[in-house]
Order: C-alpha cells, then structure tokens, then sequence
C-alpha cells in the first residue's frame, strides 16, 4: 500500500529534476542539425534511464558517501561552461540558419553534445535518484514508480524545449541560468553535507 503524500512528493521532485535534465537534453538537441536531434534526444533519455538505474541500486551506498553533492555539483558547473560556450553563437541570429551557423564554425557536433548530455545525466541523474529514494525509503516499488515516472517525464520535456529553442533561441541563456542556480544549490547543499562529516 502506497503513502499518496509520497507519491505526491515524489512526482514534484520529478518534475522539477527531470525538467532539469530535458532541459540539458534539449538544449543540447537544438545546437544540432534537424536530422541529429532525434537521436540526440533519444540517447540522452537512454543514457539518464540507465544512470538512474545504475544509481538506485546503489541508493542506500550513495546516499552515505560524504560530499557526493559537490561532486554532482562540480559535474554540472562543467555542463554549465560548455553550454555558455555554445550558445553564444546558437542565440545569436545570423543572417541564414542559426544551426547550419554553428555547426559551420565547428562549436556543436553530435559527439560533443552527448558528451555534455552524458556528464549532466550523471549529475541530475544522481540528485534525482537520491531526492525519490530519501522520499521512498525502503520502498522499492516507490523507488522504481519514482524513475519511471521520471524518465516518462523526461521524455516530453525534451522535445519540448528543444522546438520551443528552435523557435526563439535566445531562451538558452534563461535555461543555461537556471542550470547556473542548481549548480549553485549543489554545490552548497553539497559543501554543508560534506561539513557534517568533518
């Protein structure tokens, strides 16, 4: 039987860190050519489903490894720079195509945007897995309801974004400065968990 409060809080905490992690998804997507960003998207999503299985296995462990927040946290900064590095070319509206321009100049490629997609995947993918699973407890039908439901909500948040990106790609630095504030929060949440243990 199933608490409704946290299957409540739970499906919040899904919304708000897999709308995180799509937005890294589907920003990266947007940077590249029409034929790429299915794909793109498609690997992402594989990559975040299996982070988050690898990682639930492993809740009880990660949850008690000091500082592991800094480390996410570190991790997303890193995914921070690479986009504000990207998007100064992808939201500055060129005379032709804004994604036939960047991919002329060589700043995004295929490769590079799964690289960057896979390093915030490991972050969000952590910070995501250790929120359901401080809700779930020892309830591992209440963990595994929480990745699902995250990976589903992934899903239509990527797709989302990234036509929402094609169509006014300036929003990219709205999203690369939310990114900035949950790294921050990382961080922080990260270094005070880490005090704890000093």
């Amino acid at each position: 039987m199933f608490n409704w409060l946290d299957i409540g809080q739970i499906v919040f905490a899904d919304l708000i860190l897999s709308g995180d992690n799509a937005l890294v998804i589907g920003m990266a997507a947007a940077s590249l050519a029409p034929h790429q960003r299915r794909k793109v998207i498609i690997v992402g999503m594989a990559l975040a489903a299996l982070f988050r299985i690898l990682f639930a296995v492993g809740a009880s462990t990660i949850i008690g490894v000091p500082g592991i927040l800094l480390v996410g946290g570190i991790l997303l900064a890193w995914v921070c720079w690479r986009f504000y590095s990207e998007i100064k070319d992808f939201a500055a509206p060129p005379a032709d195509d804004v994604i036939t321009s960047s991919l002329d100049k060589g700043k995004v490629t295929m490769r590079s945007a799964l690289v960057t997609i896979a390093i915030a995947d490991i972050s969000m993918s952590l910070d995501n897995v250790l929120a359901v699973a401080a809700i779930a407890r020892d309830n591992t039908q209440l963990l595994v309801i929480g990745l699902v439901l995250a990976i589903v909500l992934m899903a239509f948040f990527a797709t989302l974004i990234m036509r929402v990106m094609l169509k006014f790609p300036a929003i990219a630095y709205v999203g690369l400065v939310f990114l900035v504030y949950l790294t921050a929060k990382m961080l922080y949440d990260g270094w005070l968990d880490l005090l704890t243990y000093v």
